[in-house]
């Protein structure tokens, strides 16, 4: 039966992979090799540190029609409105995800990937509703502060400036109430809409609760200027407009035992308003049990049976509720727990191991970090003067920007951060498919032709072959990379590369059908023949050649699609 009783034994090299494809963006051959020592507690442990910034700051190394110079740190004074924030803020935008990605990519943190999560639960489009750069920047920056903290993260969100914008709360007043925000923050972002029983009534909520949340929340306007700061973080936040704000009392359904939050006319008071509110909607069962189904959705399985909503669902929300929302404890339960690890049950067909269509995002990442493929250095910062970076900047830009977000996400149906509505990526939330949907005949191009990209340096996906600045030298990486320790045993070298890039080792009719591909069809001997050749005469076209034919199949293969 389903168990969150702790794994306690070391995980081993299999199971050490399964963790961290499945808590982060980056792991590599060494990083398995360690974690597989560790017990499930002590990777965990490790994976929760918080993590230091390798970028600090997102740069824009574009030149400023207007000025003639880089807009560099555009946003980077705090209590300033950004100057240049409107030219190019589709660009900067993206520039500020590569940040983000950037970071996320390369450390082995659970923070990174956790607020990728929290973006899928408290859901904005930088593209769609955000006008300002500094907003969306100050966006992930929040969702980064609170990320172990999501009850007081319900409450900042509804000051973020990106949030009000996006969710039209800007204008949301005492005489014109706009319901938008309090629908979604109800609906999508929180308790979620249970079973309709009645008109209006949706179990968990009702239409006059969305009414008396909009009235809450009316007055709470976006600020532009960066002067309002939140108290513990230091964000920029919106402000409350008290002129705006309906100060009647507040009388909410059965749903909340008819619960009433005072009206307040402060801007205090309001801010008091909205924590009264996000305490009601937190002491919901319903609320814990929301976020819960997203978390196993999220890192265990997109689908689940009764045993697994009573034996791990429920237990968790319990925790979630004893621990006022400290959404860390929680997920270090999960990614502790015998049932995490395919080890409460002998049944084959609740298989966790290897269950997940992994995401654009987490393509990109495992194929760039488990080939070792470099490139440009972003890593300027108020500390490394960002004029000494030009190129590399200005490359890393060209790689981010141009290819990966332009082209391969574009093509893949996730822009990071900017889905196409408030519901979110369909692959988190559509039913039947959920994360199936990350793999359809739409996105299908664009995930198998990344390896080709990599391979040639040039941009494959919408035929406008421009150079994406990284290459991936495969006769570089087999040969020196220290992953494989026969490389001119065809079997060998096959089984090796499987059994570091997929969820579980392959038999031995996909091991020949690979070394077909690596050979050309011919018997195995020939491989170690043609690496003998080019070890003894440094020609390395016929061996690159087989070598970037075997891993553009292995790469594109159904096993490394999974996670």
């Amino acid at each position: 039966m389903p168990s969150l009783n702790p794994y306690e034994s070391p995980l081993g090299y299999r199971k050490a992979k399964h963790l961290l494809r499945r808590a982060c963006f980056n792991y590599s051959k060494t990083t398995i090799d360690y974690f597989a020592t560790l017990t499930p507690e002590d990777a965990v442990n490790e994976l929760s540190n918080e993590p230091v910034l390798f970028w600090e700051h997102p740069y824009d190394p574009v030149v400023n029609s207007e000025t003639g110079v880089p807009d560099g740190f555009w946003m980077h004074t705090e209590n300033t409105t950004p100057e240049n924030f409107t030219t190019g803020h589709f660009r900067k935008k993206a520039i500020i995800s590569g940040w983000w990605w950037y970071n996320a990519q390369k450390q082995n943190s659970l923070k990174h990937k956790l607020v990728f999560f929290l973006h899928s639960c408290f859901t904005l489009s930088k593209h769609d509703g955000v006008p300002r750069s500094s907003y969306f920047y100050d966006y992930l920056r929040l969702l980064d502060f609170y990320a172990y903290d999501l009850k007081t993260l319900a409450k900042k969100i509804t000051f973020d400036n990106s949030i009000l914008y996006y969710l039209d709360n800007n204008t949301n007043n005492k005489n014109n109430p706009n319901e938008n925000y309090a629908r979604e923050f109800l609906e999508l972002f929180t308790i979620l809409k249970g079973e309709q029983i009645g008109e209006g009534n949706y179990t968990t909520y009702t239409e006059s609760d969305v009414q008396n949340a909009a009235k809450v929340f009316s007055g709470i306007k976006n600020k532009p200027l960066r002067d309002n700061l939140d108290p513990d973080s230091q964000i920029p936040m919106g402000y409350v407009n008290t002129a705006q704000h309906d100060i009647q009392d507040k009388t909410f359904s059965e749903a909340f035992d008819n619960q009433t939050i005072s009206g307040q006319s402060t801007q205090q008071g309001v801010i008091q308003e909205v924590d009264d509110f996000v305490e009601m909607i937190f002491s919901q069962q319903a609320t814990a049990i929301s976020y819960c189904r997203k978390l196993y959705r999220f890192y265990v399985k997109s689908e689940w049976d009764e045993e697994v909503e009573y034996d791990i669902i429920m237990p968790l929300s319990n925790q979630l509720i004893a621990n006022n929302f400290n959404l860390l404890e929680v997920l270090e339960t999960l990614l502790m727990s015998q049932h995490f690890y395919d080890e409460d049950s002998n049944d084959s067909s609740d298989q966790i191991i290897g269950s997940i269509v992994k995401s654009p995002i987490q393509l990109i990442s495992e194929t760039i970090n488990l080939l070792d493929i470099s490139f440009p250095n972003p890593e300027a910062s108020a500390n490394n003067p960002p004029d000494s970076f030009n190129d590399d900047l200005l490359n890393f830009k060209r790689f981010y920007y141009n290819f990966a977000y332009l082209s391969f996400f574009t093509s893949t149906a996730l822009r990071p951060f900017s889905p196409d509505t408030v519901a979110g990526y369909p692959a988190m939330y559509q039913s039947p498919s959920f994360d199936r949907n990350w793999f359809t005949s739409n996105t299908i191009i664009g995930r198998y032709k990344l390896i080709e990209c990599f391979i040639t340096g040039q941009n494959r996906i919408n035929n406008t072959v421009a150079n994406i600045r990284i290459q991936f030298d495969s006769v570089e990486y087999v040969e020196n990379s220290g992953n494989f320790s026969a490389v001119n045993n065809a079997i060998t070298l096959v089984q090796e590369i499987a059994d570091l890039i997929y969820c579980e080792s392959i038999n031995s009719s996909r091991v020949n059908y690979f070394v077909s591909i690596l050979t050309d069809g011919l018997e195995a001997y020939y491989w170690s023949s043609a690496w003998t050749d080019y070890l003894q005469t440094g020609n390395q076209v016929q061996v690159k050649t087989r070598l970037d034919s075997l891993f553009t199949g292995m790469l594109n293969a159904a096993e490394f699609q999974l996670m």
